[in-house]
């Protein structure tokens, strides 16, 4: 008994398209179509088949498929940092259309590391995936534009595309930054502080200039800015302290934060020094990242849609590895939403819009 099992093993582990063809009785061609064409295959052919894959234990080789068709039904997902729940939600929407059009997924985070990205890039390339989804570091985008120099198209989400190279996926960032201001000023706040940083990542300056539109249509508000290292809570705890060290006359009343991280941090330090939350400082995030909803005091944020990001990007894609006539590069704009808690409202029932998208 021993004896025969090593023997199937063996067989198996060795097993080829060619062993299947021979055990189902059938042509090399057939069992390629098995795999790949199933539906040009009675249904009594694909069981015998199925039946002979089954037996054999064969797993076909995608990479050497791909070889030989030129061509793969694997998208790569390269995404900056997936401790973001925002970028989870992107993969989720690519997952979900990629199901759709019978593609899977290969998933990579970069870590908000540009060595990281770029491997992954190269990666992808190697393996022969049909394209390419990024949500880059900011900065130039050379890896992507390497692969798309070996004819592998690139889709960017959270990062608009090039005019007559790719596509891109990009949420009105100014356009959250003025919701967050608005909303404090429709609260009657009058002392505004933007924190967030470095100011020299654009999705920042974005979030800057929003404010900063709001505050112009505001006759007297004011507004200081305040950078900070990084958009992490632990930073947020530093900005909470600062604040509330400073004399009551010299604290704002409202303070918009570059993302939810960072929020959570000031309000953590806030509440920790004695100062009421919103009562005292109303304190809004960006990103509506999971986490903000079950804090302590729960985070009024600007929500992007993540899950439809990654539908469209996944969709772009499609058309232009299709080859689908009247494909045109473009970058799609969608609007965030202000999503109300009790970081601002202390009775706020939550409540989110519709976010329309634009097209450029």
């Amino acid at each position: 008994m021993t004896s025969v099992s090593k023997a199937r093993g063996a067989q198996t582990g060795d097993s080829r398209m060619m062993d299947v063809a021979l055990r189902a009785g059938v042509s090399h061609g057939t069992v390629s179509n098995f795999f790949n064409r199933p539906q040009l295959l009675s249904e009594a052919t694909r069981e015998k088949v199925a039946q002979a894959v089954a037996d054999l234990a064969f797993v076909p080789n995608d990479a050497a498929r791909t070889l030989a068709k030129g061509t793969g039904n694997t998208i790569g997902v390269v995404l900056v940092d997936i401790g973001n729940s925002f970028f989870v939600d992107i993969a989720r929407g690519v997952e979900a259309a990629a199901a759709e059009s019978a593609h899977k997924l290969l998933l990579a985070n970069s870590d908000v590391n540009a060595q990281k990205q770029d491997d992954y890039l190269e990666l992808f390339d190697e393996t022969r995936v049909r394209g390419i989804i990024l949500a880059p570091l900011d900065g130039e985008q050379d890896g992507a534009a390497r692969v798309r120099s070996h004819g592998r198209p690139v889709v960017f989400v959270n990062w608009p595309g090039e005019d007559d190279a790719s596509c891109g996926v990009i949420v009105d960032e100014e356009h959250g930054g003025y919701l967050a201001a608005r909303h404090l000023i429709e609260l009657g706040r009058t002392k505004l502080l933007f924190a967030g940083g470095p100011l020299t990542l654009h999705a920042v300056a974005d979030r800057l200039n929003g404010v900063r539109r709001a505050i112009d249509e505001a006759p007297g508000v004011t507004l200081e800015v305040l950078e900070t290292h990084s958009l992490t809570t632990r930073a947020g705890r530093v900005l909470g302290h600062e604040l509330a060290i400073r004399p009551p006359a010299r604290q704002p009343d409202g303070v918009v934060c570059a993302a939810d991280s960072l929020a959570i941090g000031c309000i953590e330090q806030l509440v920790g020094a004695g100062i009421r939350v919103p009562e005292d400082i109303a304190v809004t995030g960006y990103d509506n990242n999971h986490y903000g909803a079950e804090s302590a005091v729960p985070v009024t944020t600007i929500a992007q849609p993540g899950h439809e990001m990654g539908v469209i990007a996944a969709g772009l894609l499609a058309e232009e590895v299709g080859g689908l006539p009247g494909h045109t590069h473009r970058t799609v704009i969608l609007k965030p939403s202000l999503l109300v808690r009790k970081s601002t409202v202390a009775s706020a029932v939550p409540a989110i819009a519709d976010a329309p998208e634009t097209a450029r």
